[in-house]
């Protein structure tokens, strides 16, 4: 592994098919010192996706199942990065979502349920997030 270490810590699953490709060691860092367009690029993808991951922990530690969800799904839908959130593309199952949050399909079933009540979410084959389920997010 790149960080050397040699044991991996976590399991990663793809939600649509996709292709993966091996990268040797030697073969990135020959890259990252011979290419420092890439290694800028690398670096703020690293930087990033560890920015998400202390964002991610602080939202478990803190919020509630029901703000988890509403975070996540604004997060699916690309909220901030359009002017208007995009249907949540592939499917997603309450299972995964109950997965990715940390708690029961039942409990995410019934803040879905909740959500599409008050007009947070619409779905009916396509999930459509609302900009108003930022409200969920920022509320106390």
């Amino acid at each position: 592994m790149l960080n050397g270490q040699s044991l991996r810590l976590a399991t990663a699953r793809t939600m649509t098919e996709s292709e993966l490709m091996r990268v040797q060691k030697s073969e990135m860092v020959c890259v990252l010192h011979g290419e420092p367009a890439f290694a800028e690029m690398f670096m703020t993808h690293l930087l990033t996706r560890n920015s998400r991951i202390e964002e991610d922990l602080v939202d478990q530690l803190f919020n509630s199942s029901e703000k988890r969800l509403a975070r996540t799904l604004l997060l699916l839908a690309n909220l901030g990065k359009d002017e208007t959130p995009q249907p949540i593309s592939p499917k997603i199952s309450q299972e995964t979502l109950a997965d990715i949050i940390g708690t029961t399909r039942p409990r995410v079933s019934f803040f879905m349920n909740r959500f599409r009540k008050l007009g947070f979410i619409d779905y009916n084959g396509d999930l459509k997030v609302n900009n108003s389920l930022l409200s969920v997010v920022l509320r106390d």
